[in-house]
C-alpha cells in the first residue's frame, strides 16, 4: 500500500521547509533508512530519512522549492501502482510522519489492540535511545562497543552516545545476543527512538523492528508488548540498518557542492586534519563514514587523477560543521538567558599585589600549589554567605535564596562550554578547591562528567586570564542570578601613596539579573570580594 510522506518538522520552530537536494528520482527503489532528500528548514539543512521501503512514485516539492510542514512531499509504494486516489486528495494519508502525529500514536492506550501486529518472541528486549541528561531531546551515536551477534551481559557498554552536555558511556540493563542495531555509528535520533534490539541468539526480530518504527507497537495489547527500556513516544529518525550489498565507493558531493558525509566523519576528519572532498565513502550512495577517514592516507588519495586541491588559488572555499548535540544546548541555554533575564553589568579592578605574594608563599608548603582561580572561587564563596541575594535563583512564582554556596566553574571543551560544580565551596580550603577544579575540569576534557557533577550551582564563575584576556562579560547560566566574568592579572602604572609605582591589577566583571539583584545589591557583594581578593590571608580565617 501506498505511503504519503509529508514535508516533516524537523526542528521545534520549524514552520516550512526547503528541499536543497532529493537523493533518490522517481521509480528509484527506496529501502528502510535511505535518505531521501536534504531539507532546509529554519535552523539548519538536515537529512530526512525514508521509514518506509518501495519504489519512489511521486515527488511533490522539487529541489529549490518550499513548502509547509505536513505539505505533501513525496509518494512510496510498490512499483506501478496507481497512486491517482492519494494525489487528487480522495483518500487520507495512510501514516502521517509529522512529529506530532507520531506523538499521538505513541500515546494511545495500550487497550487498543491490533489484529495484524506479529507477536514478541520471548526474552526480546527492545532498546531505546535513553534520555542521560535533564535537557537532552536528542543523541548522536559516537561509537557502538558492541556488534550484531555479540554477546551482551547485564552491566556491558553497548555504546557511547553523544548528548547535549557530553560523551557518555551507555549500559546495557539486559542481557542476550545484540540481534540488531537501530542506528549507525554517527546518527543522531531523538530520545526514545530505536537505537538496538536484544535476544536469544539465532531469533528473528526483522517483525519486531518493522512493527517499532511503524509504530504499531505502541497499539498492543499489555500482553504483546515488548520489554523496552526507555519508554516509546516518537518514530526514530534513523532507521534500522540491515544487512545489504556492497555499497558504492564514489564519492557523493550535492549539486551545491556539500560533500555527503556523517556527523562523525566530518568531525573525525577536523580532527585529523583530513580534506574530505579527497576520501571515498563506502556508506549508502557513497556517504564518507567513520572507517572511510580512520582508514583515509593522503598517498591513496594522490593517486587518484580525478582528485582536486580543496583550495586553489582564489578559489572560495568553506565546510559546513554539524552542530554537535552539546552545541545546540549551549545555544538554546544562553538565548533563553540572555534573551529572558535583564541582563546588567558592573565592572571592578582589584589591586593584586597581596594575592600575588599570598599564592607564593601558601605554594611554599609541601605538596601544596593553588591557582589565582583557586582563590577567587573561595573568596566568592565567602562573599556570597554574606550576601544570599546574589546567590539566589529567579523562578516565574518565587525567588530562591541558597544559603549554601555551589560554585560553577566554566571549562572550555572542544565542543564547547561545560559547568561543573564545586559543591559547598565556602566550606572547603583552597587546596581542596584546587583538587577538586583539577578533577572536574580533566573529566570536562575527557568527556567524562557525570550529570550530577554539572548541576545544582548557585553561581558561576568564568576565567579567561589564563588567555590574557583582560576583561569581558559572560551570559548569566540560569536559573543562576549572577556570574562573574574573571581577566588577567596585568601589570602596569598605579598610584600609590600619591606616587606613580609598578603593581599589578585584575579586572572583573560581574552580569547580574536585575529581576533578583538590584545595582546596590551587587556593588555591595563586589566591595565584600574585593575585601577577601585583595587581603586573601582573610580566607584562611
Amino acid at each position: 500500500m501506498a505511503q504519503v510522506i509529508n514535508m516533516p518538522r524537523l526542528s521545534d520552530t520549524m514552520e516550512e521547509g526547503t528541499v536543497a537536494t532529493w537523493l533518490k528520482k522517481v521509480g528509484d527503489t527506496i529501502s528502510e533508512g535511505d535518505i531521501l532528500a536534504e531539507i532546509e528548514t529554519d535552523k539548519a539543512t538536515m537529512e530526512f530519512e525514508s521509514f518506509y521501503e518501495g519504489t519512489l512514485l511521486h515527488i511533490g516539492i522539487q529541489e529549490g522549492e518550499t513548502a509547509q510542514v505536513d505539505k505533501l512531499l513525496a509518494i512510496i509504494g510498490d512499483e506501478g501502482e496507481d497512486i491517482s486516489a492519494l494525489l487528487n486528495g480522495e483518500t487520507a494519508p495512510a501514516q502521517d510522519t509529522t512529529e506530532e502525529a507520531v506523538e499521538t500514536a505513541a500515546e494511545t492506550p495500550a487497550t487498543e489492540t491490533t489484529t495484524d501486529a506479529p507477536a514478541i518472541p520471548e526474552g526480546v528486549v527492545v532498546v531505546t535511545m535513553p534520555r542521560l541528561s535533564d535537557t537532552m531531546e536528542e543523541g548522536t551515536v559516537a561509537t557502538w562497543l558492541k556488534g550484531v551477534g555479540d554477546t551482551v551481559e547485564e552491566g556491558d557498554i553497548l555504546a557511547e552516545i553523544e548528548t547535549d552536555k557530553a560523551t557518555m558511556e551507555f549500559e546495557s540493563f539486559n542481557e542476550g545476543t545484540l540481534l540488531h542495531i537501530g542506528l549507525e555509528e554517527g546518527a543522531t535520533a531523538k530520545v526514545d527512538a530505536l537505537l538496538a534490539v536484544l535476544g536469544p541468539k539465532g531469533t528473528d526480530v526483522s517483525g519486531v523492528v518493522a512493527n517499532f518504527v511503524s509504530g504499531a507497537s505502541a497499539s498492543k495489547t499489555p500482553a504483546e508488548t515488548p520489554k523496552v527500556e526507555a519508554p516509546k513516544k516518537e518514530m526514530p529518525k534513523a532507521a534500522a540498518s540491515k544487512a545489504e550489498a556492497p555499497k558504492a565507493t564514489t564519492p557523493t558531493t550535492t549539486s551545491s557542492g556539500r560533500i555527503f558525509a556523517s556527523p562523525l566523519a566530518k568531525k573525525i576528519a577536523e580532527d585529523k586534519g583530513i580534506n574530505l572532498a579527497q576520501v571515498k565513502g563506502s556508506g549508502e550512495n557513497g556517504r564518507i563514514i567513520k572507517s572511510d577517514v580512520e582508514n583515509f592516507t593522503p598517498s591513496a588519495a594522490s593517486a587518484g587523477a580525478s582528485v582536486q586541491p580543496f583550495v586553489a588559488t582564489g578559489e572560495e572555499s568553506f565546510e559546513e560543521v554539524p552542530n554537535s548535540q552539546m552545541r545546540k544546548a549551549i545555544a538554546r541555554a544562553l538565548s533563553n538567558s540572555k534573551f529572558t533575564a535583564p541582563h546588567y553589568y558592573l565592572n571592578v579592578e582589584f589591586n593584586m599585589e597581596n594575592a600575588i605574594a599570598f599564592r607564593k608563599q601558601f605554594n611554599q608548603l609541601p605538596d601544596t600549589k593553588i591557582s589565582y582561580n583557586d582563590m577567587i572561587v573561595k573568596a566568592t564563596a565567602i562573599a556570597l554567605k554574606k550576601h544570599p541575594q546574589v546567590n539566589s535563583q529567579w523562578f516565574d512564582d518565587k525567588m530562591k535564596l541558597n544559603h549554601h554556596v555551589h560554585i560553577g566553574v566554566a571549562v572550555a571543551v572542544p565542543d564547547g562550554l561545560v559547568v561543573p560544580v564545586v559543591n559547598f565551596a565556602n566550606e572547603k580550603s583552597l587546596p581542596q578547591i584546587n583538587a577538586e577544579v583539577k578533577e572536574l575540569a580533566g573529566k570536562a576534557r575527557n568527556k567524562k562528567l557525570t550529570i550530577p557533577e554539572m548541576e545544582g550551582s548557585t553561581f558561576t564563575i568564568s576565567n579567561l586570564g589564563m588567555f590574557g584576556i583582560t576583561d569581558f562579560t559572560s551570559i548569566i547560566n540560569q536559573p543562576n542570578s549572577a556570574i562573574l566574568s574573571v581577566g588577567a592579572i596585568v601589570e602596569k602604572p598605579v598610584v600609590k601613596d600619591g606616587q606613580i609605582v609598578v603593581g599589578n591589577t585584575m579586572k572583573l566583571t560581574m552580569a547580574c539579573d536585575h529581576r533578583t539583584v538590584d545595582g546596590a545589591t551587587g556593588a555591595q557583594f563586589l566591595q565584600t570580594l574585593k575585601t577577601y581578593i585583595e587581603n586573601p590571608v582573610l580566607m584562611l580565617a
